[in-house]
C-alpha cells in the first residue's frame, strides 16, 4: 500500500484516469468533484505521510517506549514545527473551488490547520516541556456493552477524523486533499518544510558542545514554541474556532484568500532555499491556481445558466400551462381547485425569481474581468458563487413543485436510491 511519495502519486494519478475511463466503458460517470451533491457527503483523499532511512527505518515510529526515544521526539518536533510555521502553505496545497465546498463541513477537516497527536504522545510533549515526568497512562478500555467479549484497550492515537493532520501511529495522516488533486503539491509542501525544519535542527545540533543536552534543550523549547498547533478535541465544534482564533492560527476560509499568500515573501524564500521553486515559478503557480479557480466557477455558472434557460424554464412553463388547463376544466364541473391555484401561483412567482435571477447572473460573467489573476478569483467568488446560491435557491423550491416527469433533470432519490 505505502511507498516512494513520487512512486504514490504516480500510482494515485492512474487510479484516478483509469476509474474514469472504466466508468464510461460501463456508460457511468465517475466523480471526481469534492463535492457534486448538496447534503450528501462529499469525497477526500488521506494522504499517509511518513519519513524513513534509506534502509526502510520509519523516522516516525514510536517504539516500546516513545518518551525514552529521543530519535522520535525529535523527529516528532520538527513536523509539529514544521506544521504550524506552513499553516499557510499547508492550506494552500489543498485549496480550490471544488474543496471549499468539502473542508469545514462536518464530513471533512475544517479549513484551519491543526493537529491531532493523541493522548499519550500529548501527555509525553506536557511532561517534556513541563520537565515532569511522564505518568504512563495505561489507557482506558472499550466497553461494547456485551458480557460475553472482554473489554480491551482503546487506542491512545483514535482516529479522530475531525482533525486535518492526526498521527496515526507512525506516520501523519493530512486529510484535506480532495479528491480530484493530485497529491505531488501537499506532499512537495510537506517535504519541503519538514525539511527546512531538519535543516535548523542539523546547524544546531552539529555545532553543540554536549549532543545529549542540545538535543533534549530543542526537543523541549520546540514543543514549548509550537504547543499551540495541538489539538485533540473536535475540530467541529463553535468553542474550536474560537479558540483556535485565540491562539491565533491562521484561518483562510475560502482558496482565493489562501492562494494569494503563496508568493510571499517567506515562502519564495523557503523554496528557492531547497532548491524547490524559483520565485518565478512560484508566482507562475500562484497565477495557475487563481485562474483555476476562477474558471471552475465560470463554467459552473455558464452550466447552471444553460440548465435554467433551455430546461428549467422552458419545464416550468410546460407544467403550469397544463395546470392552468386543469384548473379550468374542474372550474367547469364547479370541483375545487385549491390545489392547482396554489401551485400555480407559486410556481409563476418563482419562475419570475428565477428568470430574474437568471438575468442578473448571465450580466455578471458577461463583465467578469478578462484578465486572470487575483482580481478575476475575487470576483468569482464575491459575484457569480453568491448568484449561484441564489439562483439555486428558487430552483430547489420549484422541483419540489413540479410533477417528477416533467422534471427535466434526475431528483436525489433517482440517482442515489434506485438501482436500473
Amino acid at each position: 500500500v505505502y511507498t516512494d511519495v513520487n512512486v504514490a502519486s504516480d500510482h494515485n494519478q492512474l487510479t484516478m484516469e483509469l476509474m474514469q475511463k472504466i466508468a464510461w466503458k460501463h456508460g457511468l460517470a465517475c466523480l471526481l468533484h469534492e463535492k457534486p451533491f448538496r447534503g450528501v457527503n462529499g469525497s477526500g483523499k488521506h494522504n499517509n505521510w511518513s519519513l524513513s532511512t534509506d534502509d526502510g527505518r520509519n523516522l516516525l515510529s514510536p517504539g516500546r517506549d516513545p518518551a525514552r526515544n529521543v530519535q522520535f521526539l525529535l523527529f516528532l518536533a520538527a513536523v509539529i514545527r514544521a506544521v504550524d510555521q506552513n499553516q499557510d502553505l499547508l492550506r494552500i496545497s489543498v485549496s480550490s473551488a471544488g474543496n471549499d465546498q468539502r473542508l469545514g463541513g462536518n464530513e471533512a477537516p475544517p479549513a484551519v490547520i491543526s493537529m491531532f497527536v493523541g493522548d499519550d504522545l500529548d501527555s509525553i510533549i506536557d511532561a517534556i516541556v513541563n520537565k515532569t515526568d511522564f505518568d504512563q497512562n495505561e489507557g482506558s478500555f472499550m466497553d461494547v456493552g456485551i458480557g460475553m467479549i472482554p473489554k480491551f484497550r482503546r487506542d491512545s492515537t483514535d482516529r479522530n477524523r475531525t482533525s486535518p493532520f492526526a498521527f496515526t501511529g507512525n506516520k501523519f495522516e493530512f486529510r484535506s486533499p480532495g479528491s480530484s488533486f493530485s497529491i505531488a503539491g501537499p506532499n512537495i509542501v510537506l517535504n519541503t518544510i519538514v525539511a527546512d525544519v531538519l535543516r535548523e535542527f542539523a546547524d544546531t545540533l552539529e555545532k553543540a558542545d554536549s549532543f545529549d543536552y542540545a538535543v533534549m534543550h530543542l526537543i523541549r523549547k520546540t514543543f514549548r514554541e509550537h504547543r499551540r498547533i495541538i489539538f485533540n478535541g473536535n475540530n467541529y465544534t463553535k468553542e474550536w474556532s474560537e479558540e483556535a482564533q485565540r491562539r491565533g492560527l491562521a484561518s483562510y476560509p475560502d482558496a482565493v484568500r489562501a492562494i494569494e499568500h503563496f508568493a510571499d515573501d517567506k515562502n519564495v524564500r523557503l523554496f528557492e532555499r531547497h532548491g524547490i521553486y524559483t520565485s518565478t515559478e512560484l508566482v507562475s503557480r500562484q497565477e495557475i491556481l487563481l485562474d483555476e479557480y476562477a474558471k471552475k466557477i465560470v463554467i459552473e455558472a455558464r452550466t447552471m445558466s444553460d440548465m435554467a434557460h433551455r430546461e428549467i424554464l422552458p419545464a416550468l412553463s410546460r407544467f403550469t400551462g397544463r395546470l392552468a388547463q386543469d384548473a379550468q376544466a374542474k372550474l367547469k364541473l364547479n370541483a375545487p381547485v385549491l390545489y392547482e391555484r396554489e401551485t400555480l401561483n407559486e410556481l409563476s412567482a418563482l419562475s419570475t425569481e428565477i428568470f430574474e435571477r437568471l438575468g442578473t447572473l448571465d450580466k455578471a460573467i458577461d463583465e467578469m474581468p478578462a484578465a486572470p489573476g487575483l482580481k478575476a478569483a475575487e470576483y468569482a467568488r464575491d459575484m457569480l458563487l453568491q448568484m449561484l446560491e441564489g439562483l439555486r435557491a428558487p430552483v430547489d423550491r420549484a422541483e419540489m413543485l413540479v410533477g417528477k416527469d416533467d422534471w427535466p433533470f434526475p431528483t436525489y432519490s433517482e440517482m442515489l436510491f434506485s438501482v436500473h
